[in-house]
């Protein structure tokens, strides 16, 4: 529907009885992460750090709450209100689209701001000029282990494509359960 790449699901992936958000912290990837943070959590799971570009690729679609990101547009440090690897222009309107967080802490803002209902390689191309909402997209493109894959998908969307549609099969099959344990679920949001 958002135009994006075609890959195989695969059927009758068995899911775990257990859901608690205790569980989340540290399994997941935050966007407050370090670099180094980031692709620890990817490589812990078996996933290279062209993988881990690939898949935050998601962030072509979607949305970021200002609270993940408020600290680096107000009162960044003493020399500067705003995270210097942000573009200045973006970043105040990030200011004037998030000025109500405080009463309103569900304001969120579009992670792709030039088009964000299409799923294309344009939030690559973003991420040089820095209109990356989160630090951990922002660091993508500053880290030279990370820029390459930051700077081919950029100018490449099928290489995109295909290397996303790779990395969403291999993560779809990522601790996936056999024999007894856990469950396949009628509906993939609630438990049978």
């Amino acid at each position: 529907m958002m135009g994006g790449p075609f890959y195989t699901v695969k059927l009758g992936r068995r899911d775990g009885l257990v859901s608690r958000a205790s569980r989340v912290e540290g399994n997941l990837p935050r966007p407050s992460m370090t670099m180094n943070q980031l692709i620890g959590i990817f490589a812990s799971r078996g996933f290279s750090v062209q993988e881990m570009v690939a898949l935050s690729g998601a962030h072509t679609i979607g949305l970021s709450h200002c609270t993940e990101f408020i600290s680096e547009i107000y009162n960044y440090s003493r020399t500067s209100p705003i995270d210097p690897s942000f573009n200045r222009r973006y970043a105040e309107g990030l200011r004037s689209a998030c000025a109500d967080y405080h009463n309103n802490p569900s304001l969120s803002v579009f992670n792709d701001v030039m088009t964000p209902r299409n799923f294309d390689n344009a939030y690559y191309q973003n991420l040089p000029k820095g209109l990356g909402v989160l630090k951990s997209d922002r660091a993508l493109v500053m880290d030279p282990r990370t820029r390459p894959y930051v700077e081919l998908y950029g100018r490449d969307q099928k290489a995109f494509f295909e290397a996303f549609g790779r990395a969403m099969e291999k993560l779809s099959l990522y601790g996936m359960k056999s024999g007894r344990r856990g469950e396949v679920r009628r509906r993939c949001d609630s438990f049978n």
